[in-house]
């Protein structure tokens, strides 16, 4: 069975259309990100082997997003730090005292509002 040009057509036109906008988007978060976040704000929990982690240390560095990392394998305080907050997985991010597991833009922008509308709520 010949399956139809314009199917491969549809199929690679929804495919690139999806991937400019994860891109657009992924710039977008940065932008914010960056505009929220202070140094010291966020501490990324790695691992030497984790994939995630190399991902999110390059994105966070290519949107000039301040962070500090500690490695497990290299550092007794990370790795006891780690497992206080249950050691599930790595990256495990602290953002201003919460933790996230995994590298989760969604999550960091959500703690970063928070965070930036606490002080309006007191008054």
């Amino acid at each position: 069975m010949k399956l139809p040009v314009s199917l491969f057509v549809v199929v690679a036109l929804a495919w690139g259309g999806s991937w400019a906008w994860r891109s657009h988007v992924s710039a977008r978060d940065g932008e914010r990100l960056a505009a929220r976040v202070k140094p010291g704000d966020i501490r990324m929990i790695s691992s030497q082997s984790c994939g995630w982690c190399t991902a999110a240390r390059r994105w966070m560095t290519a949107e000039g997003i301040p962070f500090q990392e500690c490695f497990l394998e290299r550092d007794a305080q990370c790795r006891a730090d780690y497992l206080a907050r249950g050691g599930l997985g790595t990256p495990t991010l602290v953002v201003r005292g919460h933790t996230v597991l995994g590298f989760d833009r969604a999550r960091l922008l959500q703690l970063m509002d928070d965070e930036q509308a606490e002080p309006s709520r007191q008054r």
